[in-house]
């Protein structure tokens, strides 16, 4: 019997090793993971406001504009996906419903913060983060709230930017108390801090190695022996396809001529064999008898 989504991403979180998971705001991208042979996938918040709106991270989507995304990229990977999920958009019977709706669409697991709304990108200036005890209230509703129980839980704190180390830390010992499943120290901007953080704790940490740079670019290797169970890379595939997009756009509107790109882009067969090409060809064969109504090169 095949393991569950959550199943998967909960043994991946826990070890022996660490769970590396590339960002994506699309299903698109979300394929192209999945064909890198990457294990899990992450959907990004700045990302999906990005792709979605053409706007950046300052809380503008909709719980559901969220969890429609969601559930795109986890029927496009087929991949155990984390996905960010604000602050729950609301109080804790709002959280109930975001944890209800992100599980029905596929998800295997979410993040929630302590922010107070509009919440910011956390690598932001300008956030604010709510009482303790709103958050641990969240918390516990979202952990009550799953059917499944190895559906992931992941509390993320703020705190750090606004109060300082120390109630970061009296906020994530809280929330492990409340029955997270993965803490995330969002924003650590030091060697000491990242060194520290993972030994206080008994639930595994979430290491987010956003584009901003405040937190330290870390390989793989260096970041598992530091002790974090797992790693999201939320923006890198987005910001790695903007410069080929700007080139593209600036040699068409600079010459007229496509013809030069060709050795700088995939071909049409390629691009659609990327999309699932192969899958749709062998349901067509199994259903359409029509042979000249069947899709193909």
């Amino acid at each position: 019997m095949t393991d569950r989504v959550t199943t998967k991403l909960k043994r991946m979180i826990a070890g022996p090793g660490l769970a590396v998971l590339p960002g994506v705001a699309d299903a698109l991208n979300a394929r192209l993971v999945a064909a890198e042979g990457f294990e899990a996938i992450y959907m990004t918040g700045a990302g999906t406001s990005a792709t979605r709106l053409g706007m950046p991270d300052v809380g503008l989507l909709t719980m559901q504009e969220m969890v429609d995304n969601a559930a795109r990229i986890a029927d496009a990977s087929r991949l155990p996906l984390l996905a960010d999920a604000d602050t729950g958009w609301g109080g804790p019977l709002n959280v109930r419903r975001t944890v209800q709706a992100y599980e029905r669409a596929g998800v295997a697991g979410l993040h929630i913060e302590d922010q107070e709304w509009p919440k910011r990108c956390g690598h932001l200036a300008g956030k604010a983060v709510i009482p303790l005890e709103d958050m641990v209230a969240k918390i516990k509703a979202a952990v009550d709230a799953r059917i499944d129980g190895d559906f992931q839980i992941v509390a993320r704190t703020d705190a750090l930017a606004v109060e300082g180390w120390d109630a970061m830390l009296e906020r994530a010992a809280a929330f492990e108390e409340a029955g997270a499943d993965v803490l995330f120290l969002e924003a650590m901007t030091t060697p000491e801090q990242l060194a520290a953080a993972p030994k206080l704790f008994q639930k595994p940490l979430l290491y987010n190695m956003a584009s901003s740079g405040k937190t330290p670019f870390l390989p793989t290797s260096e970041i598992e022996a530091l002790g974090f169970g797992c790693v999201i890379y939320p923006n890198f595939v987005v910001l790695a396809a903007i410069p080929a997009i700007q080139r593209m756009l600036r040699h068409l509107k600079q010459t007229g001529d496509v013809a030069a790109l060709q050795n700088d882009i995939i071909s049409f067969q390629q691009f659609f064999d990327l999309m699932g090409m192969d899958e749709v060809k062998e349901l067509e064969a199994r259903y359409v008898s029509d042979t000249t109504r069947r899709a193909g090169y």
